[in-house]
């Protein structure tokens, strides 16, 4: 391997988790994520040689996922498809925290992928200037998109 290779292999590694909350956000179908982890991957190489370093790379790769992962759901909204589920889920929490937690998540999966991908940002806690220069808009418009975008999820019917 070359060292362009072993550096983005470490890098994939270091930010593995970044990548897949981002791909969580935009699907709970465990072998869709995967898939829409690995468009992330390939789009993270293509563009590996061209990132110039003019933001921080958890930034870099914020904007390369989400912008994939909203391309994805594009896609997907525009093909029909037949779930297959199985009618029990084994691994469901039905304690009040975790029927708040999954509200919530329903609540942000109907936002537009826009809103969703800046709540989701705002979710890990990242300053508003970094979630701003992830997804490309002022930080005072990050500021007005969260408070409507919060006002929204409370106005949302379960």
């Amino acid at each position: 391997m070359n060292k362009k290779e072993t550096d983005f292999i470490r890098i994939l590694k270091e930010y593995k988790t970044t990548i897949y909350t981002v791909c969580f956000m935009f699907s709970k179908d465990k072998d869709e994520v995967n898939d829409i982890y690995q468009e992330v991957s390939i789009n993270l190489w293509k563009g590996f040689d061209n990132f110039a370093q003019k933001s921080e790379m958890k930034t870099w790769i914020y904007r390369i996922s989400l912008n994939t992962c909203i391309s994805f759901d594009r896609k997907k909204k525009r093909r029909k498809t037949v779930p297959l589920t199985v009618d029990i889920d084994l691994f469901e929490d039905n304690d009040h925290e975790s029927k708040q937690i999954k509200a919530l998540y329903n609540r942000i999966n109907r936002l537009e992928p826009f809103d969703r991908a800046i709540i989701l940002l705002w979710l890990e806690n990242l300053p508003y200037d970094e979630i701003g220069a992830i997804v490309g808009i002022s930080t005072k418009n990050v500021s007005v998109r969260l408070s409507r975008i919060r006002e929204q999820l409370k106005n949302m019917h379960p």
